[in-house]
């Protein structure tokens, strides 16, 4: 039998059929944007949201370390996107009912870099996300 066609267990299935339609509601846009740039593993995404207590905290659990900075300038950033650069990608987030922009670089070295309001919001939505997750057990 391959790996492929293992059974799931049925918490774990449940989880995972919770967590997908509840990150693609369009709230969350920016936060899964970013979160599709640190890890691919949706299982190790979705372990992380319910078993941290901050949005530092899970980015130290998929192996990136928050870099707080003043500003970002999203076109100069994407001068630097490649290895020569540092910059993995930029992830520009702009929120309309707040009329903020809240853009993120993903480097090479393991960092997120962003700045504090941007972290600031993304914590506030990890904490909404958690919310609505926790809500159907």
């Amino acid at each position: 039998m391959s790996s492929t066609s293992l059974p799931t267990p049925a918490g774990l299935e449940t989880r995972q059929q919770r967590f997908e339609p509840i990150l693609s509601q369009s709230c969350f846009e920016g936060l899964k944007a970013i979160l599709a740039r640190v890890s691919s593993d949706r299982e190790a995404l979705c372990a992380g949201i319910m078993g941290t207590n901050s949005y530092e905290e899970l980015l130290a659990r998929l192996g990136y370390k928050l870099v707080l900075t003043r500003q970002i300038h999203v076109q100069d950033s994407y001068c630097r996107v490649g290895p020569e650069g540092g910059i993995k990608a930029v992830v520009p987030y702009y929120d309309i009912p707040t009329q903020r922009s809240l853009p993120t670089l993903v480097n090479f070295d393991g960092t997120l870099t962003t700045t504090p309001s941007a972290a600031a919001f993304f914590e506030g939505l990890l904490g909404e996300l958690r919310k609505q997750l926790s809500a159907l057990v």
